[in-house]
């Protein structure tokens, strides 16, 4: 008996000793929301092309984009001139080897359609989900948003 107790706390000291594994290959999500949110801040849509998987879909209500040219198109091009000072707040985030998403909360200022009429505020949640292409670069495969209402300022 005393030679299997042995054994089993000698497998127990050394179960405890390894902790879990981190993976050092894990790309930093928030690095590459930052580069997205920076070149949409600054208008910049040749930065956001190269950010952007080929088969990227986008998602908001009913609303459906998928790949590159029409959620480039469709998304980012409509919509840039549209709104400014975009600004997210995780409240979820996970990366592995091949994956990394962030989930939370944004705001921007939403600028009227027409002279003369007041600025908004748009909110609501997203989700930015990132994947490792074949040649190891990260690219924007998902974005889902959901927005609330405009409020006027």
């Amino acid at each position: 008996m005393k030679p299997f107790l042995g054994l089993l706390l000698g497998g127990a000291l050394l179960a405890s000793c390894s902790g879990p594994k981190t993976d050092a290959t894990a790309v930093n999500v928030q690095t590459l929301n930052q580069q997205f949110i920076g070149a949409w801040n600054a208008k910049n849509t040749a930065a956001l092309d190269t950010l952007l998987a080929d088969d990227v879909q986008y998602a908001q209500g009913e609303t459906r984009f998928n790949g590159k040219s029409e959620v480039s198109d469709k998304w980012v091009r409509a919509t840039m001139g549209t709104i400014s000072d975009l600004k997210t707040y995780t409240t979820s985030t996970g990366a592995g080897d091949n994956i990394a998403y962030e989930a939370g909360t944004f705001s921007t200022d939403v600028l009227p359609e027409t002279p003369g009429q007041p600025h908004g505020e748009g909110e609501g949640n997203f989700i930015l989900l990132w994947k490792k292409q074949k040649n190891n670069n990260w690219k924007l495969s998902y974005v889902q948003l959901e927005g609330l209402p405009v409020k006027v300022r």
